[in-house]
């Protein structure tokens, strides 16, 4: 059967929005290789490279990866300065890419605790990407599923004791369009690779109704197959279609 056919048999709708993605797993597959925990960090980037074209390809409409959580800062300082240094020349090399594929990048979590020359990447990659139309990347860096929702509590509170809103018409929707994903549709599909099986603090608040997809393979080398295979899972999960990994992959578009 052609590509094409394949193409009409599924259709775009059933695809999900908003697929969020734990990557886990990028020291073990390290050790398992003899080497250091950055060579499995290193290596995890281009697990990001292949998973961002993907889901740009197929017209998914978010997709929030968590590259640094607020609990990250607990390991060993080496790794996290290491880490920082990797995040800024990624950041650096990628946002040209991401522009010009049409990808919408933001970084939401607490980057006041990013250094100044940090936070001034994230806003000019952001400021360069702000008006385009494709793919909404959100990277989640010192993000925390808690401090999203407390933030926004505080953000509500305050509105309340100004007087803008009595406290008793306080409604979901009014702390929701104080969250880091505020505008954006929730999360359809949550992914962790490593065979964890947890949201270890992801996105608490948009993940109340997504499927929750484990699977054993360690992030550097999750890739289209592995994503497509995700969201032939989802569709099956959502609709009893009997939809196939090649299905999913036979709609992506060419790539130019």
């Amino acid at each position: 059967m052609s590509s094409q056919s394949f193409h009409q048999e599924i259709d775009p709708s059933l695809l999900p929005k908003h697929i969020a993605v734990i990557m886990d797993g990028n020291g073990r597959w390290a050790k398992a290789r003899g080497k250091a925990r950055m060579f499995g960090h290193k290596a995890g980037v281009d697990a990001v490279r292949k998973t961002v074209s993907t889901a740009n390809r197929l017209g998914v409409q978010v997709l929030t990866l968590f590259a640094f959580s607020s609990e990250n800062w607990r390991r060993p300082e080496e790794e996290v300065s290491l880490l920082m240094e990797l995040f800024v020349t990624v950041l650096g090399r990628e946002v040209k890419r991401l522009h010009k594929n049409g990808v919408k990048l933001k970084v939401i979590g607490d980057t006041t605790r990013f250094s100044q020359s940090l936070q001034d990447k994230i806003a000019a990659a952001e400021a360069l990407t702000a008006n385009n139309t494709g793919l909404v990347l959100n990277v989640a860096a010192n993000y925390g599923g808690q401090w999203d929702i407390m933030q926004a509590v505080k953000k509500l509170a305050a509105q309340v004791e100004r007087g803008d809103i009595p406290a008793e018409q306080l409604t979901e929707g009014d702390l929701q369009v104080h969250l880091s994903s505020s505008g954006l549709p929730d999360v359809d599909l949550m992914i962790r690779t490593s065979g964890e099986c947890r949201i270890s603090n992801f996105m608490l608040w948009q993940a109340a109704y997504a499927e929750l997809y484990f699977t054993e393979q360690f992030w550097p080398d999750f890739d289209e197959t592995s994503l497509t295979e995700a969201i032939a899972w989802f569709i099956n999960r959502e609709r009893r279609f009997g939809c196939t990994g090649e299905q999913i992959k036979a709609m992506l578009q060419v790539e130019k």
